[in-house]
């Protein structure tokens, strides 16, 4: 059974870092688009980052030049390490999975990320 399991999530001031891992079993990883979502309390779910399984990367504006996605297609993993975090990257981060020719898709449930002003 397909199953992601997001880690990493936690408490952090202003201007730290975190990096969270989303673990994927039950799939053919290399064959899956990877994504890290995240929705604020009173939000939409919104799109951060994503990579592709020939390794594309592409972020949200707000996080340019502050996240960076990655995957290892060895462990089935994929990383999301955020610098210069913000109070507003406050969120429950969910990690994504879709099979690059479409029609499955698959989400973790959540870790929880707070950012301290």
């Amino acid at each position: 059974q397909a199953q992601l399991v997001e880690s990493g999530g936690g408490l952090v001031q202003a201007g730290g870092s975190l990096r969270l891992s989303c673990a994927a079993s039950g799939m053919r990883f290399s064959l899956m688009n990877m994504g890290w979502y995240r929705q604020a309390p009173g939000k939409q779910r919104e799109l951060v980052a994503t990579i592709t399984t020939g390794g594309g990367t592409n972020y949200a504006d707000s996080v340019k030049g502050r996240f960076t996605i990655s995957r290892d297609n060895v462990k089935n993993t994929v990383y999301l390490q955020m610098n210069s975090l913000k109070p507003e990257d406050t969120a429950v981060y969910y990690c994504n999975a879709a099979y690059r020719l479409g029609g499955i898709r698959y989400w973790g449930q959540g870790t929880q990320v707070t950012v301290s002003s």
